[in-house]
């Protein structure tokens, strides 16, 4: 290769394709919080969903307009015009055109036997398809992007056939060509020599788009970046249909740490295991503690030859240093401190913290007694910034609540009654209040503002906008401890708070007075 390689660019269909995945489910605000964080992160493509199958996904477009993005495009996902009738009308176009993102991508067969038997049209009229759709697209103003749907069977099939399809996507003014290992059942040398013949074909920049059908879509994406693809497609955390998709988490170190290859975003590599973190948080599942790469366990190690070997060097045992992706190394016989993990993430928050003394060896110590009872800060950093000021002496809380009751009332054939009577001290004054509810918890933020609206009458522009549960001890039973995490917005931003207890509706108060406490603190700051 000549010159400098060209940068690698990361397309991102966790909100997609990732959704498609079995257990998998996302509100609207869960969505537009992940697409916040991905650019962040340096993702150079957002594929936020399809637009014309459900209302979900338009109303996501709707409100994703609002984003300010740092450099992330939106991409909508659709098929090619389902008939070469009236390519101008079709519903599918219409409403990727509708979703008003700059950048469509659309889907068509390039497998034979897929468009005999499954479209049940020729040749030409699929290619004639694939072109007109495109072309169409285009004629409104949009870049285009081709996913060449069963690429690589197609073309293990019939060479011709899949060739030609691309070709009448290039005709038709698709920016990129992508390559999909659909069924997941492609081999990493298969890949490369298939994208190398493609390169020798075509001048536009080629993407591959692969399944896990196999466990190989990772080794398949890298198979295809060293044939010379410049685009990627994948998920967070491998997420997606079936088996999954190509796992962004574990590719972007790969090319960056191991092929040497650049992205056009992404500048913060140790940025990664706390986007894999985020995103299982958003998710409400339990983290992959074997995940290569941002696992709890990718460089944990325990006893024996091996611990005496990773505290001399920890090389010997490491294929890479765990902090390059935010990890950090466990001896699990002795546990580490943590201090750079904690001093890590009070500096994305703008926090200096000591470099030796007591306050930080106290701070990491009673993070880690707040781990072990549960919590887990990963999508609720405005508790973790309020336990960071507290002990830097910047924070005590704007309220205490001395008393919580709450009533429940069930009646066959009426309306259920949730009420919560809170006794509230703030400063030297304490208020008694009740308020009912839509269930408990809501009954809690009810009675919670009720009290303190009238001294701080800054919380009426904040609402609750998610609220998630997790069973932390399943194998206790109702007895088990529960984590809750509540996402509140003021319309401008919004943060996470958790709570940890055996009593979810204690776990649910404690996640609201952090956000309560929260909003108040950084209205205090800006004021």
């Amino acid at each position: 290769m000549n010159g400098t390689p060209k940068a690698i660019e990361l397309y991102d269909t966790t909100l997609r394709d990732g959704t498609q995945g079995e257990h998998i489910n996302l509100s609207v605000q869960d969505k537009l919080l992940i697409t916040e964080k991905l650019d962040e992160f340096g993702m150079d493509y957002i594929e936020g969903g399809w637009p014309s199958s459900n209302p979900k996904d338009e109303e996501y477009f709707l409100k994703a307009r609002n984003l300010s993005l740092s450099h992330a495009k939106l991409c909508s996902f659709g098929s090619t015009a389902r008939s070469l009738r009236n390519i101008g009308n079709d519903p599918n176009l219409l409403g990727l055109l509708h979703s008003e993102t700059p950048i469509i991508t659309i889907f068509g067969k390039t497998w034979k036997a897929h468009t005999l038997k499954g479209l049940g049209i020729s040749e030409e009229e699929n290619a004639e398809l694939i072109y007109r759709s495109v072309s169409f697209l285009r004629s409104e103003g949009r870049e285009v992007f081709f996913d060449a749907e069963h690429f690589f069977d197609g073309y293990k099939d019939n060479p011709e056939f899949a060739l030609r399809m691309l070709d009448s996507a290039a005709e038709g003014g698709a920016s990129r060509l992508v390559l999909c290992d659909t069924n997941g059942g492609s081999l990493p040398e298969e890949v490369e020599e298939i994208v190398r013949n493609l390169l020798l074909h075509t001048g536009l920049p080629v993407g591959i788009h692969s399944h896990n059908d196999g466990d190989l879509a990772v080794a398949n994406s890298l198979a295809a970046v060293i044939a010379g693809a410049t685009h990627i497609h994948g998920t967070i955390n491998g997420i997606g249909e079936r088996c999954g998709n190509a796992n962004l988490i574990s590719i972007i170190p790969n090319v960056m740490l191991k092929l040497q290859r650049n992205f056009t975003f992404v500048e913060h590599l140790a940025q990664l295991t706390s986007l894999s973190k985020f995103v299982y948080e958003i998710l409400n599942m339990p983290p992959d503690g074997k995940a290569p790469f941002v696992g709890k366990s990718a460089f944990a190690h325990k006893g024996g030859i091996h611990v005496s070997a990773v505290m001399k060097e920890s090389s010997l045992y490491e294929h890479i240093d765990p902090k390059l992706v935010g990890n950090r190394q466990r001896v699990l016989v002795s546990e580490l401190a943590g201090q750079s993990n904690i001093r890590y993430k009070a500096r994305e928050l703008g926090i200096e913290l000591p470099e030796k003394g007591e306050l930080l060896k106290n701070l990491v110590n009673h993070i880690k007694e707040l781990e072990h009872k549960g919590y887990q800060f990963d999508g609720a950093e405005a508790s973790f910034e309020l336990i960071l000021q507290r002990e830097l002496g910047n924070f005590s809380p704007f309220f205490d609540v001395l008393e919580t009751k709450i009533a429940i009332e069930s009646r066959k054939g009426s309306k259920n009654v949730d009420q919560a009577v809170l006794k509230v001290a703030v400063g030297e004054e304490t208020e008694l209040v009740a308020a009912d509810g839509d269930g408990p918890v809501n009954a809690l933020d009810k009675a919670l503002r009720k009290a303190l609206i009238r001294f701080y009458p800054q919380i009426k522009t904040i609402r609750l906008v998610d609220y998630k549960v997790r069973v932390l001890e399943e194998k206790r039973g109702t007895s088990a401890k529960v984590r809750v995490l509540i996402e509140t917005s003021d319309g401008h931003n919004t943060w996470g708070t958790v709570g940890v207890s055996t009593n979810i509706i204690e776990a649910s108060l404690h996640a609201l007075c952090d956000s309560m406490n929260y909003h108040l603190y950084m209205a205090g700051m800006s004021a």
